[in-house]
């Protein structure tokens, strides 16, 4: 039960890592907001949760809006008193389309939930956490955060933006008793490939050439338990880092 007594936010909850994540955290003891543009399965999870014994709620959120977002963290708040916890786990792929046939549209859509959203929620997850003194804000990257050539040229540069917002909000809020994190997969069994419907040949192609090199697929209930060590007080003096989950498959 290491978060026992813990209020935690998971984006994107309702499926993939982000389920496996809320279920973990519920099964450690803390009290879980199931977080998801899907507002119908973010109500299955949550009462599944709640059937096992644990305390849940669901929340219909589509982080690239701000009102979404403060509806959320403020329905958190409301319904629990308080936050610790905040996962920005929501994200979605980019067709694997390269530079030359990048649209304005897609660099916006993909740049709104992979980094403005991380943005906005930890924004406001701060403020909360500011008056405690205390809070751990989790981001779900990529190896294609820290890779030139992993996805398209949108989703690469979200990510990267991602991990450079996850140390600077690490640094500059240390001292307030605020840890925050990234977790950087590799290949992970989830549905975000679902975001995925016309992929660019060429970026595909360069973006799969290393595939043959990775070691084995993950199961998203281990990237869970990266999560749920750097939640819990175990991971106390781990701040600013980013933890590669991908078997291996980057060191090569």
């Amino acid at each position: 039960m290491k978060l026992q007594g813990k209020i935690a936010v998971v984006t994107g909850a309702a499926s993939g890592m982000g389920q496996a994540i809320a279920t973990v955290f519920a099964r450690e003891g803390a009290g879980v907001v199931v977080s998801d543009i899907n507002a119908e399965r973010a109500e299955a999870v949550a009462a599944e949760l709640e059937q096992g014994g644990a305390t849940a709620i669901a929340v219909a959120t589509n982080v690239s809006e701000e009102k979404d977002i403060q509806h959320l963290m403020d329905t958190a708040v409301a319904h629990y008193g308080t936050l610790d916890i905040l996962v920005n786990n929501a994200g979605i792929m980019d067709n694997f389309v390269p530079a030359h046939n990048l649209t304005d549209e897609l660099w916006e859509k993909v740049l709104a939930v992979n980094t403005t959203g991380v943005m906005r929620g930890t924004r406001k997850a701060l403020n909360i956490f500011l008056e405690k003194k205390a809070g751990v804000i989790i981001n779900i990257a990529s190896i294609g955060g820290l890779r030139g050539s992993r996805a398209g040229a949108a989703y690469t540069a979200s990510k990267h933006a991602v991990v450079g917002l996850t140390r600077n909000v690490a640094f500059q809020y240390a001292d307030s008793g605020i840890r925050c994190n990234a977790i950087a997969p590799g290949a992970v069994e989830t549905n975000i490939a679902d975001t995925i419907d016309n992929p660019d040949s060429l970026g595909m192609e360069k973006a799969t050439a290393g595939h043959n090199l990775n070691p084995r697929i993950a199961d998203a209930e281990e990237i869970a338990r990266v999560a749920l060590f750097l939640a819990s007080d175990d991971a106390s003096i781990i701040n600013g880092a980013v933890i590669t989950a991908d078997a291996g498959w980057t060191a090569y």
